[in-house]
């Protein structure tokens, strides 16, 4: 299964931080910025994780929530958003299941090796739950106004 543009993303489920079973269903009838990154405490995913932060609002005013996914551990989550005081919530995927399902778990090599992991992507879906955006393969330095721009385009 993957998912394309106009079409409404399966609903999962997933624990936050917390431990909390969170559905994408829940927030319906809000934009929702769904991140994927490859680990919690890295310079990228940190970096990434903190322009979201610190771009929270922004979004919010647009009544868009922010959730990011990887398949690190909720407790791993729980430091993560601690030390970086990150506003939104963050999902483990440890059996990747919803990656795979947004087809974001690749092969990814790095000095020589091969390994299965997240390929780095945000979502942006409507209030209804569809896909209008997708941005793969992202590039951390200047991605997250680039999604906020194109959310304040959508929501005129």
């Amino acid at each position: 299964m993957t998912i394309e543009i106009g079409k409404e993303a399966a609903d999962f489920t997933l624990p936050n931080q917390t431990g909390k079973e969170i559905s994408l269903s829940d927030y319906r009838g809000k934009y929702v910025i769904l991140y994927f990154y490859p680990k919690d405490m890295t310079p990228g995913c940190t970096t990434q994780a903190c322009d979201f932060r610190d771009y929270h609002e922004s979004f919010a005013e647009l009544d868009a929530v922010i959730l990011g996914v990887s398949p690190d551990p909720a407790e791993r989550h729980q430091k993560f958003i601690a030390k970086h005081e990150l506003p939104f919530e963050l999902l483990a995927d440890e059996e990747h299941k919803v990656a795979e399902a947004f087809d974001v778990w690749k092969l990814k090599k790095n000095f020589g090796k091969e390994y299965m992991g997240i390929e780095r992507s945000t979502f942006i879906l409507d209030k209804e739950g569809k896909l209008l955006k997708e941005f793969r393969k992202v590039r951390v330095k200047g991605h997250v106004e680039a999604a906020l721009e194109y959310l304040k385009e959508e929501a005129k």
